[in-house]
């Protein structure tokens, strides 16, 4: 009996481990929109002085 409870909480063990991989994949996602936000919201406000400062260069 002993056995068979140990085999049963191991079992559950390893099928945890492997459901991370999910919410790993969530979170780098989440994390990459908040990057993608920041970035937009920073072209929105720069992006006419980034346009002067092209017109300059080129």
């Amino acid at each position: 009996m002993k056995k068979l409870a140990i085999q049963l909480v191991t079992a559950v063990q390893s099928r945890q481990r492997h459901d991370d991989e999910g919410a790993v994949s969530a979170e780098y996602g989440v994390l990459l929109a908040g990057v993608v936000a920041v970035v937009a919201v920073a072209a929105v406000a720069l992006g006419g002085r980034i346009s002067d400062i092209f017109d300059a260069v080129l």
